[in-house]
């Protein structure tokens, strides 16, 4: 349905998630963070589905925030679930079992900025623009972009892109650990679903297991951390894709990854 406020497409193993408002710069307001939890949730339960691509309809836009003109009227209380309600769907994209891609198209700012955030992977076009801008509206970010920023690029870039509010360019945004790669705007969804191919040809269950090392681990202290890899070391060696990949290595062969 085009006029959905959130679109899929599932074409060999890759979910396209795309946010479909973009006459609203693909703005989130309330119905659309629902419907975005609702499709990160069946894409967990799909068997078919081993990779997703998170994007924004149109040219000018991945997510450029959420919806003031909705925000504007909340009350306190209101604004809190709000804010609840985003970190849910960040919470649910980070802890995802599958590979999330960001496929950043445009302006990735605020509460855009901070889904992008929340994806396991992120290219952005070389005309994307990212930043944390509340401070000019005299609010602060609300769905996780002070936590995350601080994590992936340190104090110094969280403090300066939520403070001065100003956006950045996707090479001072590479810089700074935020995004994987900066494409031209022309190849950015060919090399988005190239990435996304190679992920899905890879075993479904070690992936999850990297995902979970990874984003559950960085939360740990090492020595917990490395507890967690260990286990997840050691339950990949039930899975049949691990005797598929080593003897498929043997045999000098290309894999066939099963998911079991």
């Amino acid at each position: 349905m085009t006029d959905s406020v959130v679109l899929t497409h599932l074409q060999d193993a890759v979910l396209r998630i795309t946010v479909n408002r973009p006459d609203k710069l693909n703005a989130l307001n309330a119905q659309t963070l629902q419907a975005l939890h609702a499709a990160f949730n069946d894409a967990a339960d799909n068997a078919e589905v081993r990779v997703i691509v998170l994007t924004g309809a149109g040219l000018k836009a991945f997510v450029a925030g959420a919806d003031i003109a909705e925000m504007s009227k909340l009350t306190p209380v209101q604004a809190r679930e709000f804010s609840l309600r985003g970190q849910r769907l960040m919470r649910a994209i980070e802890t995802h079992p599958k590979p999330v891609i960001a496929m950043i198209n445009g302006f990735a700012l605020g509460g855009g900025m901070e889904l992008a955030l929340a994806c396991h992977l992120r290219l952005a076009s070389d005309t994307a623009k990212l930043g944390q801008p509340e401070i000019n509206l005299g609010l602060i970010p609300g769905f996780g972009g002070t936590q995350r920023l601080l994590r992936l690029s340190g104090r110094a870039a969280a403090l300066e892109l939520c403070l001065l509010g100003t956006p950045i360019d996707a090479q001072r945004a590479f810089q700074l650990g935020l995004v994987n790669r900066v494409v031209p705007a022309d190849q950015l969804e060919s090399q988005t679903l190239a990435l996304a191919q190679q992920l899905a040809a890879a075993a479904p269950l070690a992936l999850r297991g990297i995902l979970d090392a990874i984003v559950h681990g960085g939360e740990c202290a090492m020595d917990q951390g490395l507890q967690l890899e260990t286990a997840q070391f050691g339950l990949v060696f039930s899975t049949e894709d691990m005797r598929e990949g080593t003897q498929a290595f043997l045999d000098k062969r290309k894999p066939q990854f099963k998911g079991q």
